[in-house]
């Protein structure tokens, strides 16, 4: 009697799978007539692409968010968004320990895998801080925006404000705002702050979180020297971080001063709040103060690395991850020294980590090149446009040189593509689709040296 193969995915498969399905759900219901603002069905491509965009958390839009979906359409937006951003995996987890469920085996291997963990031990108390911990900042976050938007909109910038925290925290960067996305807002500082507070929070990530808060409660925090008693990842996660919105603010302050489609025409403050703006902006939150297209060739390319970059792994943001970034820089450094090893803040960062950054550095390139040169292949766009899109989708930033709402059916399809690889994660892709471990093959292939360089 033949056995019947039972079909196993693996965990990682099953994350791929969890995303694929939340958009497709969403999708169905952006393509009803109820959730037009006009009550008819919008093509549905666009609900497609509306979907992908949310549950990516990555804000390219082919339609104005503000006025083509009804406050229906609007709810589905803005819960593809959370699921997006916290994933449904830790969405579902959240709902069993509510629930008083306990948390088996496989349970556990899904949540260590969607949020990239190297270990279980205490997934439950993790996945509980995390949901708290969204909640209360998301909900400090619309507080703040409604000393904006509510003596502008009265009581519908309440919703303006919820819509607004959650997108921003989880670097979606979509609003219901204006059609020009914040750019009626570039010289608000309030608002200027607020999101970008929310936009670096999500970004940091919250192994992060939990590691400056345990360092904050512990004796070692009574000599005052919270960094040097944090781990070496959020070592790395927070000084990566600032560094690059530090020197990105000043490159675009320096490449946009006398450009008067941009900041050219502002005073010397706001010039310098905007350009921070961008920095952080860029960081995979996807909100514009300033139009992109108006943006020297300069700023445009110190935007495409900030959008590379991204945030930091175990977080809201994308990119190919400030972690990953520092690994591969200190690995080549150490080559270039003649020493075998990378080092930062006198830890050594081991080997299997740099072959994940190198993996994760390789694939995010492979993806963006590919969807580039076919986007280019298909449309009027020139190079810096397509590569900027591409970048953006890819890192899932949301931020367009007015390309998104010109793209034909094929283009749709090429960025919806796009933002699903580049949100569900390289790494995760090499390991849900690869070959076989190398560790399972009885003989492994004989080693040879090649020339390099």
């Amino acid at each position: 009697m033949k056995q019947k193969r039972k079909l196993a995915l693996s965990t990682t498969q099953i994350i791929l799978l969890s995303f694929l399905v939340t958009i497709l759900l969403g999708s169905v219901l952006l393509a009803l007539p109820i959730s037009s603002a006009t009550g008819e069905a919008v093509p549905y491509v666009d609900a497609l692409f509306t979907a992908t965009t949310s549950t990516c958390v990555t804000g390219l839009v082919t339609l104005p968010t503000v006025t083509s979906w009804s406050t229906f359409g609007q709810v589905v937006i803005l819960i593809l968004i959370q699921v997006g951003g916290l994933g449904i995996i830790t969405i579902v987890s959240g709902l069993m320990l509510l629930l008083n469920r306990k948390m088996g085996i496989g349970d556990r291997l899904l949540i260590q895998d969607a949020f990239n963990l190297n270990t279980m031990a205490g997934l439950a108390k993790f996945v509980r801080n995390v949901l708290f911990g969204t909640l209360i900042i998301e909900c400090i976050g619309a507080l703040l925006y409604m000393l904006v938007f509510v003596p502008e909109f009265g009581a519908k910038g309440i919703w303006i404000s919820v819509f607004n925290s959650v997108s921003a925290f989880c670097n979606a960067g979509i609003d219901i705002v204006a059609e020009n996305s914040l750019c009626n807002y570039a010289t608000n500082l309030l608002l200027n702050t607020v999101t970008s507070a929310l936009v670096i929070l999500g970004g940091l990530g919250y192994i992060v979180w939990w590691d400056v808060l345990r360092v904050v409660k512990s004796r070692s925090a009574k000599n005052k020297k919270i960094f040097r008693h944090l781990t070496l990842h959020s070592k790395i996660a927070v000084t990566v971080t600032a560094g690059l919105v530090l020197v990105g603010g000043i490159l675009i302050f320096v490449f946009e001063y006398s450009n008067p489609l941009t900041i050219g025409e502002m005073s010397l403050f706001d010039k310098i709040q905007v350009s921070f703006f961008q920095s952080v902006t860029t960081r995979t939150a996807g909100f514009a103060t300033i139009p992109q297209e108006n943006l020297t060739n300069a700023s445009a390319a110190v935007s495409i690395i900030l959008m590379l970059i991204g945030g930091s792994p175990v977080g809201t943001a994308g990119g190919m991850k400030t972690v990953t970034i520092a690994a591969l820089v200190c690995s080549a450094v150490a080559t270039i020294r003649n020493k075998n090893n990378g080092s930062l803040f006198g830890r050594r960062i081991s080997e299997n980590s740099v072959k994940k950054a190198v993996a994760v550095a390789v694939t995010f390139i492979t993806i963006c090149t590919t969807s580039a040169v076919l986007l280019m292949a298909t449309s009027d766009a020139s190079v810096v446009d397509a590569v900027y899109e591409t970048v953006s989708a890819t890192a899932t930033v949301g931020l367009t040189r007015n390309l998104t709402a010109t793209l034909s059916t094929f283009g749709k399809l090429i960025i919806i593509a796009t933002m699903y690889f580049g949100r569900v994660g390289p790494i995760s892709l090499a390991v849900a689709f690869g070959s076989k471990n190398e560790s399972q093959n009885v003989i492994s292939e004989p080693t040879e040296e090649i020339s390099i360089g």
